[in-house]
Order: structure tokens, then C-alpha cells, then sequence
């Protein structure tokens, strides 16, 4: 039985970015507990930093959107433009106590949430400081850019974390994939062009017939061309069936990287209030470190993907 137990594969595991070994942690002091509280471990200040701060991310977008209906935006353009000065400031405020409380600050300007962080507040300072760039292009595309606040989400919510990991495993297969399908459009492109080209026919140039085959192997069809021939027509048919066939491919590839996620070792971020000791024990009920009290653990739902 011990031997049986023995051949059984371990379960794959991914690993997770550490953050205290990527922008140094703090050994002490109010910079260690706001790094705690911000970049690491599962406490109650913590998720109540995470669920402020979705909130908030949340409304900044929903303020932006309404912003852009003109209606909404003539009538409460005030009370609009004062709640996303508002979250600007508040966006900032965050953007620099990340600064702050890490000892590699250029590592996170630097990292891909980093420069999101910056996005989210850029435009409204940009058009702040520097009215003239209304004359190179209309302001309204900085405000856009604001909506790169939601990408910051993508760093509270689990889900996230597993789509991006399935989709960064599976790359190779999606891009063999993708290679495979640009193979076939191509050649189906080309075979429409001998067989449908002329001089009047729609089919007039090999890109424009590659762009037809995009559009029936991804059986979405606009009707804007059409192949004439019984040949073109056949041929067309059978790339519309190809596309049928091949569409669930990078769904399955994706889906059971996502599966191999969820069953993956989670890293365990208990930590004491005390002396903010982290990996402590599940079922521990005094911190191994200081010998505090612990609170109860709270773990997260898992995945239902």
C-alpha cells in the first residue's frame, strides 16, 4: 500500500511571484506592516485594504463611463469631474505608499502592475498640467486611458491570477495553434484567389481573399464578399466545417491548464498581527514566532472555474 502510494504523482505546482523577494520587504517598522498589509499576506487589514480599493476601482470606471454619455456628463459634469479628481488622488496616495513601503522602489514602477498603476492616474494630471496637448489630440483619449484601472483588479481577484497563469502555460500550444489556423486561411485564401479572381470579382488581391477565409474559418460571414463559382463555393464550405472543427481546440488547451491550477499547492500567507511571522500553520492557534494569539484562519473559497 506504502509503495502504491509512493508512484503517485505529486500534483503539479506553479510558482507564485514573491513579492518580498522581487521588491524587498522591510524587516521592521510601519513600512513592513503597510508592505504586509499591501503586497503580502491574508489579514484582516489586508482584505479590507483589497475590497476598499476593488470599490474604488469600481466607481472610478463607472464615473468615467458616465462621463462619456453627453447627456449624463452636461447635467453632472461637476459632481463627475470632483469624484475623478477624488479616486485620482486616492490612486495616488496608493501609487506612492507602494513606493514607499517596498526597498526596490524602481522594481515596481517597472512591473507590469506598476505602469498599470501609473496609467490609472497619468491621463488626469496630463491634462491638467499640460493643456496643450488639446491641440495635438482631443483630451477625451487620456480619459480613456483611465480605464486601465481595471486591470488592477487582476491583482485582487484569484480567477484572474488562474486565467493569466493557463493562458502564460499554454502559449507555445495557442501559438502552434494559431500558426496552424494562419496556415489554412492562407492557403484557403490563396486557392479562392485562382479560382474567383478577375477582373471585376471582389476576390481581386490574395490578402483580400485571405481576409474572406478569416471570416468563414471564424464562421462569422459579413456577406461583404462572396465567392460565385460552385468551386469557390465548395471550397468555402469545407473551410466553414474546418473552422467548426478547430474553434473548441484553444478552449481545451486553456481549460486544462486552468485545471492544473486549481489543484496546484496553494502558498500559505497566514500571518501574525504580532510580529507579522508569515507560512504559519493553518491550525496553529499561537504564533510560532512570538508566541501570540492567533486569530482564526479565514481561507479563501476555492476556484470555480
Amino acid at each position: 500500500m506504502k509503495a502504491q502510494e509512493q508512484k503517485q504523482p505529486a500534483l503539479r505546482t506553479r510558482p507564485t511571484p514573491n513579492r518580498a523577494a522581487t521588491f524587498g520587504r522591510p524587516k521592521s517598522g510601519l513600512r513592513e506592516r503597510l508592505f504586509v498589509v499591501i503586497f503580502e499576506a491574508d489579514t484582516r487589514a489586508g482584505r479590507w485594504f483589497d475590497f476598499t480599493l476593488i470599490a474604488a476601482i469600481l466607481v472610478s470606471v463607472a464615473v468615467v463611463m458616465l462621463d462619456s454619455v453627453s447627456q449624463i456628463g452636461d447635467r453632472y459634469g461637476t459632481t463627475l469631474q470632483t469624484l475623478e479628481w477624488l479616486f485620482t488622488v486616492v490612486f495616488t496616495i496608493e501609487y506612492v505608499v507602494r513606493l514607499a513601503c517596498v526597498k526596490h522602489p524602481l522594481r515596481y514602477v517597472r512591473s507590469f502592475y506598476g505602469i498599470v498603476d501609473l496609467l490609472a492616474i497619468l491621463p488626469s494630471y496630463a491634462a491638467f498640467f499640460m493643456p496643450e496637448l488639446h491641440a495635438l489630440f482631443d483630451l477625451r483619449l487620456l480619459r480613456l486611458l483611465r480605464i486601465f484601472r481595471l486591470l488592477k483588479l487582476a491583482a485582487y481577484v484569484e480567477e484572474y491570477s488562474i486565467l493569466g497563469h493557463a493562458l502564460l502555460a499554454s502559449r507555445r500550444k495557442i501559438v502552434i495553434f494559431l500558426s496552424v489556423v494562419a496556415i489554412i486561411v492562407i492557403v484557403n485564401g490563396t486557392l479562392l484567389y485562382v479560382v474567383e479572381g478577375g477582373a471585376n470579382s471582389p476576390f481581386s488581391s490574395i490578402p483580400m481573399s485571405v481576409y474572406f477565409a478569416i471570416t468563414a474559418v471564424t464562421t462569422v460571414g459579413f456577406g461583404d464578399i462572396t465567392p460565385q463559382t460552385d468551386l469557390g463555393r465548395a471550397i468555402t464550405s469545407i473551410t466553414m466545417l474546418v473552422g467548426w472543427s478547430i474553434l473548441a481546440v484553444p478552449t481545451g488547451i486553456i481549460s486544462s491548464e486552468m485545471t492544473a491550477q486549481r489543484f496546484a499547492t496553494k502558498p500559505n500567507t497566514r500571518t501574525c498581527p504580532e510580529c507579522l511571522t508569515t507560512g504559519l500553520d493553518e491550525n496553529a492557534k499561537f504564533c510560532e514566532n512570538c508566541g501570540a494569539e492567533l486569530p482564526p484562519f479565514v481561507q479563501s473559497p476555492p476556484s470555480t472555474i
